[in-house]
Protein backbone atom coordinates (compact mmCIF):
# COMPACT_ATOMS: atom_id res chain seq x y z
CA UNK A 1 0.00 0.00 0.00
CA UNK A 2 1.27 3.47 -0.94
CA UNK A 3 0.35 6.47 1.22
CA UNK A 4 0.83 10.10 0.18
CA UNK A 5 1.51 12.42 3.11
CA UNK A 6 1.39 16.20 2.98
CA UNK A 7 1.02 19.18 5.25
CA UNK A 8 0.87 22.95 5.35
CA UNK A 9 -0.73 23.66 1.99
CA UNK A 10 -2.06 26.94 3.47
CA UNK A 11 -4.65 27.18 0.69
CA UNK A 12 -2.16 26.55 -2.14
CA UNK A 13 -2.34 23.28 -4.05
CA UNK A 14 0.66 23.34 -6.35
CA UNK A 15 0.08 21.55 -9.66
CA UNK A 16 3.49 19.86 -9.26
CA UNK A 17 2.15 17.98 -6.24
CA UNK A 18 -0.52 15.90 -7.96
CA UNK A 19 1.84 13.80 -10.13
CA UNK A 20 3.80 12.87 -6.98
CA UNK A 21 0.60 11.59 -5.37
CA UNK A 22 -0.59 9.56 -8.37
CA UNK A 23 -0.68 5.87 -7.53
CA UNK A 24 -1.38 6.54 -3.86
CA UNK A 25 -3.91 4.25 -2.23
CA UNK A 26 -4.65 6.87 0.44
CA UNK A 27 -3.62 10.46 1.18
CA UNK A 28 -3.05 11.89 4.66
CA UNK A 29 -3.10 15.69 5.08
CA UNK A 30 -1.51 16.69 8.37
CA UNK A 31 -3.12 20.09 8.83
CA UNK A 32 -2.98 23.73 7.78
CA UNK A 33 -5.13 22.81 4.81
CA UNK A 34 -6.41 26.34 4.28
CA UNK A 35 -9.21 25.47 1.83
CA UNK A 36 -11.67 22.58 1.52
CA UNK A 37 -11.16 22.65 -2.27
CA UNK A 38 -7.69 21.23 -1.67
CA UNK A 39 -9.19 18.16 -0.01
CA UNK A 40 -11.73 17.77 -2.81
CA UNK A 41 -8.97 17.85 -5.43
CA UNK A 42 -6.86 15.36 -3.48
CA UNK A 43 -9.89 13.05 -3.16
CA UNK A 44 -9.92 12.74 -6.95
CA UNK A 45 -6.50 11.05 -6.63
CA UNK A 46 -7.20 8.79 -3.61
CA UNK A 47 -9.28 8.69 -0.41
CA UNK A 48 -8.18 11.44 1.99
CA UNK A 49 -7.92 11.62 5.77
CA UNK A 50 -7.20 15.14 7.01
CA UNK A 51 -6.81 17.01 10.28
CA UNK A 52 -6.86 20.71 11.02
CA UNK A 53 -3.85 22.83 11.83
CA UNK A 54 -3.51 26.21 13.47
CA UNK A 55 -4.49 28.12 10.27
CA UNK A 56 -7.67 26.03 10.03
CA UNK A 57 -9.20 27.46 13.21
CA UNK A 58 -11.84 29.42 11.23
CA UNK A 59 -13.93 28.57 8.20
CA UNK A 60 -14.87 25.17 6.76
CA UNK A 61 -11.58 23.47 7.68
CA UNK A 62 -12.25 24.22 11.36
CA UNK A 63 -14.58 21.22 11.29
CA UNK A 64 -11.69 18.83 10.66
CA UNK A 65 -10.53 16.86 13.72
CA UNK A 66 -7.51 18.13 15.66
CA UNK A 67 -6.04 14.62 15.83
CA UNK A 68 -6.90 11.42 13.99
CA UNK A 69 -5.86 7.80 13.91
CA UNK A 70 -5.75 6.41 10.39
CA UNK A 71 -5.74 2.62 10.24
CA UNK A 72 -4.34 1.49 6.90
CA UNK A 73 -3.27 -2.02 5.91
CA UNK A 74 -3.25 -3.14 9.53
CA UNK A 75 -1.05 -0.26 10.75
CA UNK A 76 -2.17 2.68 12.89
CA UNK A 77 -0.96 6.21 12.07
CA UNK A 78 -1.33 8.92 14.72
CA UNK A 79 -1.91 12.28 13.04
CA UNK A 80 -1.44 15.63 14.79
CA UNK A 81 -0.36 18.95 13.35
CA UNK A 82 2.20 20.06 15.95
CA UNK A 83 4.49 17.37 17.33
CA UNK A 84 4.99 19.50 20.46
CA UNK A 85 1.37 18.67 21.34
CA UNK A 86 2.02 14.89 21.48
CA UNK A 87 0.67 13.74 24.84
CA UNK A 88 1.01 9.97 24.65
CA UNK A 89 3.68 7.31 24.21
CA UNK A 90 3.22 6.12 20.61
CA UNK A 91 5.27 2.95 21.12
CA UNK A 92 3.26 1.94 24.20
CA UNK A 93 0.02 2.75 22.35
CA UNK A 94 1.03 0.50 19.45
CA UNK A 95 1.24 3.14 16.74
CA UNK A 96 3.32 2.38 13.65
CA UNK A 97 3.88 6.07 12.97
CA UNK A 98 3.37 9.60 14.27
CA UNK A 99 2.69 12.07 11.47
CA UNK A 100 3.01 15.79 12.09
CA UNK A 101 3.52 19.03 10.19
CA UNK A 102 3.64 22.65 11.42
CA UNK A 103 7.42 23.20 11.32
CA UNK A 104 7.59 23.05 7.51
CA UNK A 105 10.78 20.98 7.96
CA UNK A 106 10.78 17.50 6.40
CA UNK A 107 11.90 14.85 8.91
CA UNK A 108 12.08 11.07 8.97
CA UNK A 109 13.10 9.58 12.32
CA UNK A 110 12.66 6.26 14.08
CA UNK A 111 12.21 6.13 17.87
CA UNK A 112 11.53 2.89 19.73
CA UNK A 113 10.26 1.24 16.56
CA UNK A 114 7.87 4.10 15.67
CA UNK A 115 8.25 6.19 12.52
CA UNK A 116 8.10 9.94 13.13
CA UNK A 117 7.41 11.68 9.84
CA UNK A 118 6.98 15.34 9.01
CA UNK A 119 6.41 15.70 5.25
CA UNK A 120 7.49 19.35 5.31
CA UNK A 121 5.38 21.93 3.49
CA UNK A 122 4.03 21.81 -0.04
CA UNK A 123 2.23 25.16 0.14
CA UNK A 124 3.77 28.64 0.09
CA UNK A 125 7.53 28.60 0.65
CA UNK A 126 8.57 29.58 4.15
CA UNK A 127 11.90 30.04 5.88
CA UNK A 128 13.89 29.12 2.71
CA UNK A 129 12.89 25.49 3.26
CA UNK A 130 12.29 23.07 0.39
CA UNK A 131 8.80 22.37 -0.97
CA UNK A 132 8.11 18.74 -0.06
CA UNK A 133 5.62 15.99 0.64
CA UNK A 134 6.25 12.38 1.63
CA UNK A 135 5.40 8.84 0.72
CA UNK A 136 4.99 5.83 2.99
CA UNK A 137 5.01 2.30 1.65
CA UNK A 138 3.31 -0.27 3.87
CA UNK A 139 4.85 -3.67 3.06
CA UNK A 140 3.02 -6.89 3.78
CA UNK A 141 5.54 -7.51 6.54
CA UNK A 142 8.43 -5.58 8.02
CA UNK A 143 8.91 -1.91 8.82
CA UNK A 144 7.29 0.97 7.02
CA UNK A 145 9.29 2.60 4.24
CA UNK A 146 9.23 6.41 4.13
CA UNK A 147 10.78 8.98 1.87
CA UNK A 148 10.62 12.71 1.34
CA UNK A 149 9.57 13.85 -2.14
CA UNK A 150 10.81 17.20 -3.43
CA UNK A 151 8.45 19.15 -5.67
CA UNK A 152 10.05 20.36 -8.89
CA UNK A 153 9.39 24.08 -8.34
Amino acid sequence: MRIGVLSDTHGLLRPELLPLLEGSDHILHIGDVGSPEILATLARVAPVTAIRGNVDSHGPCANLPEIEVASLAGRDFYMLHDLNQLDLDPAAAGFAAVLSGHSHRPVIEWKRGVLYLNPGSCGPRRFNLPITCAQIIIPQSGPLEARILYLPV
